[in-house]
Parts: structure tokens; sequence; C-alpha cells
């Protein structure tokens, strides 16, 4: 190896470890303010050290919110939504990919479509909707909606596309009906898109505020994001209690990564949107 290439393999890891380190700072210095007092926050030079205050900064977080209850409802409503997400999603984007029927270029094009409509604008008339079904206030409101998405659709489709159609007739040779083909054949290719989706749609729901926000009345039904918007007042906030709340509310969107991690980076690498 010459002292020219030592040079820059040198210099790229060194910016790469720069920028490793500047990604993971914020979530290290959330995990520090949760272990100390609000004033060390405000504290100069900054504290960037452990502290002994996390179980008690916990404390107040159970005392001052429903957070428990939260959280179960939040895994509840976020595992019914990725389950529904994943089902609907790849069994139409399948279809879109490998079944021609009338009019699906038509539906295709007019479902990317509305991916150029901001979510604001569909607030109103999807509130208008949800209360004239009676579900103001369920879980109804949270799931139904989000039973599938024009991106997962596109995604699940632009992936579908590379599976072989003699692979197809194969499975149809062997007497597999259409449903047949999605289910034992389409599903494990498509298994590291599907990893993907899973990992963007849990995060999605995981992190949504402002739906949860206006369609739940009963705070015995709030989502974590709700929850600790609790624990700030109107005049004072204590916050090394909120990153003890935020950090208890990001600890499982990191062990779901871990757990799809494999399938995840699969699905960005091997399932890039193809043409």
């Amino acid at each position: 190896m010459t002292v020219e290439v030592l040079t820059k393999k040198i210099i790229v890891n060194s910016v790469l470890m720069i920028g490793v380190a500047i990604s993971i700072f914020p979530f290290y210095w959330l995990i520090v303010m949760s272990t100390n007092e609000t004033s060390a926050m405000f504290a100069f030079p900054p504290k960037l050290t452990f502290g002994t205050n996390f179980m008690n900064n916990f404390h107040h977080v159970l005392e001052k919110s429903n957070f428990i209850r939260a959280f179960l409802n939040t895994v509840f409503i976020a595992l019914i939504s990725c389950t529904l997400q994943l089902f609907f999603n790849s069994l139409t984007g399948f279809a879109f990919a490998k079944f021609k029927f009338p009019g699906s270029k038509l539906l295709f094009f007019a479902m990317m479509a509305t991916m150029m409509i901001p979510a604001q604008m569909l607030l109103v008339p999807q509130f208008i909707i949800i209360k004239e079904f009676g579900w103001l206030g369920s879980y109804k409101a949270l799931i139904i909606p989000g039973m599938a998405s024009a991106f997962g659709i596109f995604w699940i489709r632009q992936y579908a596309l590379a599976i072989h159609d003699d692979l197809l007739e194969a499975a149809r040779i062997d007497g597999c009906n259409k449903f047949g083909l999605y289910w034992h054949v389409a599903l494990p290719i498509l298994r590291p898109a599907l990893a993907f989706l899973a990992m963007t749609t849990f995060m999605g729901v995981w992190e949504d505020y402002l739906w949860p926000l206006i369609v739940l009345t009963d705070t015995s039904k709030f989502t974590l994001m709700l929850a600790l918007q609790q624990l700030k007042s109107a005049h004072t906030a204590d916050y090394s209690m909120v990153m003890t709340g935020a950090l208890m509310a990001t600890l499982p969107l990191i062990v779901f990564f871990l757990i799809v991690s494999r399938q995840f980076i699969a699905g960005i690498t091997e399932g890039a949107v193809k043409s």
C-alpha cells in the first residue's frame, strides 16, 4: 500500500468517524440528561458524564403521565398497523407488478398522484369521515386509515418487478392460484423490501403525534407522544424528566431496528427502486 493510498484511507476513515460521532451525539446527550437533574442541562461547560438520577426521573415520568398504558397502547397500534400495511401493500404492489388488468396503469398513476397531496390537507376530510363512521376516540381511527399507503404499494411494486415470470409460471404449473403465487412465491422474495417497509411504517406510527391528538379524547387511550406532552406544564418543565420519557419512548424503536436490521439493510441495498 502506497503512502498516498494510506493517506486517503486515513482521511476517509477520519471523516466517517467524525460523521458517526456527530450522528450519535444527540442520542448520547439524551441518555446523559436523563440520568442527571435539569440544572445539568444548563451548566457551563456542559456536563457530558452520566449521573445517578435516572430512577428518580423515571419515577416522576410515571407520576406525571400514564406512561405504561400509553406505551402498551402504542405497541398495540404500531404492531397492528404495521401488519396490515405489510399485507395490503405487498398484496397490491405484487398485483400491480405481475398482473395486467384493464385500467391497471391508470389506477396506479392515480394512486401515485395522491403522494403529491400534503398530509395536512387530508386532515379535515379524513376527520369528517372518521366522525361520520363514529370512530372518534377509538383505535379504529388510528389503524384503519393507515391500512395501506401509496408509498408502500409503490415500493413493493418496484421490488416485485424483479421476480422472474418463469418462476411464477412454474408455480402455476404446480397448481398455485393467484393468491398462492403471492403467498408462497412472492413473499419470500419480497422479505427484504418488507423489512424496510416494516421499519418505516412502525417508526411513522410510533412517532405520530398530530393525528392521535385530533381523534383521541380518552386519556386512557393516549399514545406515547401524547403522554410525553403531559410531562410539560404550561409554565415550567422538568427537562431531565422529559428526556427520560423521550429515552424510554425511543428504546423500542432501537430494539425493533436491531430485530429487522439484517433484512432492513438488505432491503436498502438489494431492493433499490428499479425502473
